[in-house]
């Protein structure tokens, strides 16, 4: 037996392993016509081997019956490629539409909690402030007369500890629904939040924006805001920091945040082990089908970078009126 027989009879047993492969899958994929098509075309190609083999072994093959071979092997080809064209479109449609629904998925949880904030932070505004206002009138109304130094010092700080309950409440309700950010708009709030942690932190905050009285759907507004206070977050508990930048705009279509600060910094592959949330920045800006990256490495500080799609965005001012505009070209 020479080489090229041998060879030929290894093609066919490959072909033919193949072909009972392929017909094995038929049963497991929704386009059954590609593995057909793919088990014809083995066949055929097997049958093109014999033909090849017997012409070795001195056998006449009509050339017809030839050409009519490589005719349907040419066909069949033709069609597993469009078999697995449709297969691989199917795959990506699918894979869009599982993102979508994780998306949508994620805005429903995003909407159900900011939701269950509002409820909380008027319930504490509501209810507990009332009545915590009311003790302090009560304590007001007390005669001191006929009091002693002890009595009037411990009504004094009972006064005082009423006063920062007060002040501890208004800090959780803002905090969990931000009444400057509801009011007044993403730049007014972020710019309220900054002056608050700036004021109980030894650490300066630069925060530039050349946005005024614009308002975005609130599913963004909420969105890049809770991104924020994040990122603010993170900078003062783990990278021990004493300066953060940050500016926020409108570009291209497009509202973008940049963020640095001169913090301590980290190795981003240990991200995930530090508790920061950057998962849950990076699920909320996925949320929006935007983008989020974060750059970092040890004493070498923090920067990031979130990029939200704006290309027709609800917008409003403060008085209220609501009206649907194009940000491409925005300010023009």
């Amino acid at each position: 037996m020479s080489g090229i027989e041998i060879l030929l009879i290894a093609s066919i047993v490959m072909q033919v392993f193949a072909a009972l492969v392929a017909l094995s899958l038929v049963n497991h994929t929704k386009y059954k016509a590609l593995w057909i098509f793919c088990v014809i075309t083995l066949g055929l190609l097997v049958a093109e081997r014999l033909f090849q083999l017997s012409v070795l072994d001195g056998e006449v093959v009509s050339p017809r019956t030839r050409a009519w071979v490589g005719i349907a092997v040419s066909f069949c080809l033709s069609m597993c490629i469009f078999c697995a064209h449709l297969l691989v479109s199917h795959v990506d449609r699918i894979t869009m539409q599982r993102r979508m629904l994780e998306n949508k998925l994620m805005t429903a949880v995003l909407r159900t909690e900011e939701r269950s904030r509002a409820e909380i932070s008027r319930e504490l505004h509501d209810g507990l402030g009332p009545l915590l206002s009311s003790a302090k009138m009560s304590l007001s109304a007390i005669s001191k007369e006929g009091m002693t130094d002890k009595d009037k010092a411990t009504l004094r700080n009972t006064t005082l500890v009423i006063d920062e309950a007060i002040r501890s409440l208004r800090e959780i309700s803002n905090n969990l629904s931000p009444h400057m950010l509801n009011n007044f708009g993403l730049a007014r709030g972020i710019s309220n939040f900054v002056d608050r942690v700036a004021s109980l932190h030894d650490v300066k905050i630069n925060f530039r924006t050349k946005l005024r009285a614009e308002r975005f759907d609130s599913n963004i507004e909420v969105i890049i805001y809770r991104v924020t206070c994040e990122l603010i977050n993170n900078s003062l508990k783990h990278a021990k920091c004493s300066k953060i930048d940050m500016e926020l705009a409108v570009e291209g279509g497009n509202i973008v945040l940049r963020y640095s600060d001169d913090g301590c910094g980290f190795v981003l592959n240990d991200v995930k082990d530090r508790g920061m949330g950057i998962s849950n920045i990076s699920s909320r800006v996925s949320s929006l089908s935007g983008t989020f990256k974060i750059d970092s490495a040890p004493g070498k500080g923090m920067t990031a970078y979130v990029e939200v799609s704006m290309n027709s965005a609800l917008m409003r001012d403060t008085t209220g009126e609501v009206k649907r505009r194009k940000i491409l070209g925005y300010g023009k």
